[in-house]
């Protein structure tokens, strides 16, 4: 199935503002994806309205990027939507607190499933929760989801950056990353990485950034990370 499970809505404050639920559950549409993902940062606030806007428009699952006190980010995908509000109360609490300014950093905007704001994130939400990177994978399989890590090699708030390495004992469920030959190299870096899942979304934060139908897994696959790990 082709797939993009790195989007970011208008609630993340480094998005256009036209990253409303339904333009993205309609450019994802034309581009004709099988499965999405809204991973704004460091909340779901925008997600419990995206069932009512995909319909039978496109499958989805539920998802949040995550970035840790090292500044390192972290995907969580989870199935249940009764999680919604389990995984904002723990984004609340651990949230390193600064008010955002809309003017430098961007609108946070909350929207309905006619696309009306209903609210606004007064929050930063591009700041780090006061939890390592350890902690919050931990976090993430308490509450039955699954932790990937994200653009592994990016030049910014990613594992590589921070660490230079991907620990063998790390237990995470699959590694994201932005470029092909990144999956590479990090094979030939870490050989003991070569049975892992392996993601390449968009991390759009326009639009047009969404993924055309170019990168596609085995849904059994995919969705076989939560049999893995919770039987």
């Amino acid at each position: 199935m082709f797939y993009d499970l790195h989007i970011h809505s208008a609630l993340s404050p480094c998005s256009d503002d036209d990253m409303t639920l339904n333009n993205i559950v309609n450019m994802a549409c034309l581009k004709e994806l099988d499965l999405i993902a809204i991973t704004d940062h460091n909340s779901v606030k925008q997600l419990y309205h995206l069932a009512d806007v995909a319909q039978d428009k496109i499958r989805f699952i539920y998802g949040v990027e995550i970035q840790s006190r090292e500044e390192i980010h972290v995907l969580a995908y989870f199935l249940d939507k009764q999680l919604l509000d389990t995984f904002q109360a723990f984004l609340d609490c651990y949230l390193i607190e600064e008010p955002n300014d809309e003017y430098y950093f961007g609108h946070q905007y909350i929207f309905n499933e006619v696309d009306e704001v209903v609210n606004e994130e007064r929050r930063l939400l591009i700041k780090s929760l006061d939890l390592s990177l350890v902690e919050i994978i931990d976090w993430i399989h308490h509450h039955r989801g699954i932790a990937i890590l994200a653009h592994a090699m990016s030049e910014r708030f990613s594992i590589m950056n921070v660490f230079m390495r991907i620990d063998e004992d790390l237990d995470i469920d699959g590694i994201e990353v932005t470029k092909e030959d990144h999956q590479t190299l990090l094979m030939e870096k870490f050989p003991y990485l070569k049975n892992q899942f392996w993601l390449m979304n968009s991390d759009a934060h326009r639009l047009e950034m969404i993924s055309e139908p170019i990168h596609q897994f085995d849904e059994k696959e995919f969705f076989g990370l939560w049999r893995k790990r919770y039987g």
